[in-house]
């Protein structure tokens, strides 16, 4: 079994920043790309970054110039800075874990709000 444990959201103005952690446990040896998904309001869920252990990252076009997301390997844990955040970026925030980059994800954490006001 996987666990993946989040933490970092938040309410934020326009323009503002936050970071968030997600921390993995458990069997996750063959599972090497981890990220965030977002799902807001009214629409589908949606990714919004991911990395491998190595340099692979996947960037949404929205999420591209404004969030970074990067890994502590040795701490098992993926982070995602977002900067000038948007008030279309309101949502719950999903860390996730899957095999490759380009793989659906195997196991989603319990997701996080993100809250951007106008």
């Amino acid at each position: 079994q996987v666990q993946l444990v989040e933490s970092g959201g938040g309410l934020v103005q326009a323009g503002g920043s936050l970071r968030l952690s997600c921390a993995a446990s458990g069997n996750i040896f063959n599972l090497n790309a981890m990220g965030w998904y977002r799902q807001a309001p009214g629409k589908q869920r949606e990714l919004v970054a991911t990395m491998t252990r190595g340099v692979i990252r996947k960037y949404a076009d929205s999420a591209k110039g404004r969030f970074t997301i990067s890994r502590d390997n040795a701490k098992n844990t993926v982070y995602l800075e977002m900067n000038n955040l948007k008030p279309e970026d309101t949502a719950v925030y999903y860390c996730t874990i899957s095999r490759t980059v380009v793989d659906a994800p195997a196991f989603w954490g319990q997701g996080t709000q993100v809250s951007v006001s106008s």
